[in-house]
């Protein structure tokens, strides 16, 4: 299927180099070094499968004025210039002697000037996508002093725009199609690990690029964890059964789950079922601008202890250009809040030792509160056929 067009104008990506621009100035930054996928798609557009393979580095360097500078290897020279980057600096990688580390050099030295600041990304989730070896090479070849990006990336990448929110909002469209599906593929006596492949298929069919997480699981009231890859064991009359996919359409993500259970519900799933739906809808009532990630977790919280013993960990994270990326929602988490977060809610109960449930959504949090780019679930739970 068609789908939504593809990709963004090159005025997206201006106005995303402007307002890096803009933070950089405040903090006296003269370029950005990017060296992973998202932060160097956010700005470029290149998308492609290759970052599978780990051998090559890919860098990018956004000047403090000016157009950004992709210094890669030259199989992706030809990708790269289908985008809006015009100053494409390459070299025949893999070369065990020197990769990209001299030509890294000398572009940064050019773009920042000798002694210039040069900010990376160094705050949660990031990483350095080069190898360490390199990375020596290159602080003592590049006469610029690398300092951390004060957080520049992550903050433009929480606050999305509208075309971003729309290309989100066709990804978790595809995943509630799929969804939608189940019943054509899920009863008693199917394998869990095809079940698997066969719902994979099914987000394919409705127009997932890839399918790159799947986790759930199955099992009597309940299940132990939720980021189990699928086994062999079939589907049994009273299983629970939880599916959770991370869809990629046009190179966002969707991130959310749904909960079936194998023939009728004994009574504790189908109230902690709706306990879930009840606190996913309250906290989405109150969500708003100016709060923290910690205020929402908080929500969540006395939500479900009014239903039982909520579950452990974070419920819920920012959702975009990765499964997931920025905030958390967990008790500590002062991040603020603003219009144009893309955010799952996660709430999870524990339904005794070894068994919880959890249900997860997707919103986009507006100047007047919550807006659900998922379709909600009902608080009933779904139940196949044996």
């Amino acid at each position: 299927m068609s789908g939504p067009a593809r990709g963004f104008p090159t005025s997206e990506y201006r106005a995303r180099v402007v307002r890096a621009q803009a933070r950089m100035a405040k903090l006296g930054l003269a370029a950005l070094l990017l060296t992973t996928e998202a932060d160097l798609r956010y700005f470029s557009g290149f998308l492609t499968r290759f970052w599978e393979s780990p051998t090559r580095p890919w860098f990018l360097i956004v000047p403090a004025t000016g157009d950004p500078v992709a210094v890669i290897p030259a199989i992706g020279v030809a990708l790269m210039a289908r985008g809006w980057i015009t100053d494409i600096r390459s070299w025949p990688a893999p070369d065990p002697v020197d990769d990209g580390v001299s030509l890294l050099a000398d572009t940064l030295i050019e773009l920042a000037g000798p002694g210039g600041r040069v900010g990376v990304p160094m705050g949660l989730e990031s990483h350095l996508r080069m190898p360490l070896a390199d990375w020596g090479r290159l602080k003592a070849q590049a006469d610029v002093g690398f300092t951390d990006d004060g957080g520049i990336v992550r903050g433009l990448r929480m606050i999305k725009s509208e075309a971003e929110i729309f290309k989100i909002r066709a990804s978790c469209a595809v995943a509630d199609r799929a969804f939608a599906r189940v019943p054509e593929i899920a009863r008693a006596g199917v394998p869990l690990d095809d079940l698997f492949r066969r719902f994979q298929c099914l987000c394919l069919e409705e127009g997932a690029d890839w399918v790159p997480y799947l986790a759930g699981a199955a099992s009597p009231g309940g299940y132990g964890d939720v980021i189990s890859p699928a086994g062999p064991d079939p589907l049994r009359l009273g299983d629970v059964l939880m599916l959770d996919t991370g869809v990629i359409r046009d190179g966002y993500f969707c991130d959310f789950d749904r909960n079936f259970s194998l023939g009728r519900p004994d009574n504790a799933v189908r109230a902690a079922h709706a306990a879930l739906i009840d606190a996913t809808q309250e906290a989405a009532s109150q969500v708003r601008p100016g709060q923290t990630a910690g205020d929402l977790f908080n929500v969540l919280h006395r939500a479900l202890a009014q239903h039982g013993t909520p579950g452990a960990g974070r419920l819920g994270h920012g959702l975009g250009l990765q499964l997931t990326e920025g905030l958390s929602l967990i008790s500590g988490d002062q991040t603020v809040l603003a219009a144009g977060m893309v955010i799952t809610l996660e709430p999870g109960l524990e339904l005794g030792p070894d068994h919880l449930m959890v249900h997860e959504e997707n919103i986009v949090i507006r100047a007047g509160g919550a807006e659900f780019l998922s379709t909600p679930a009902a608080r009933e739970i779904p139940s196949l056929e044996g």
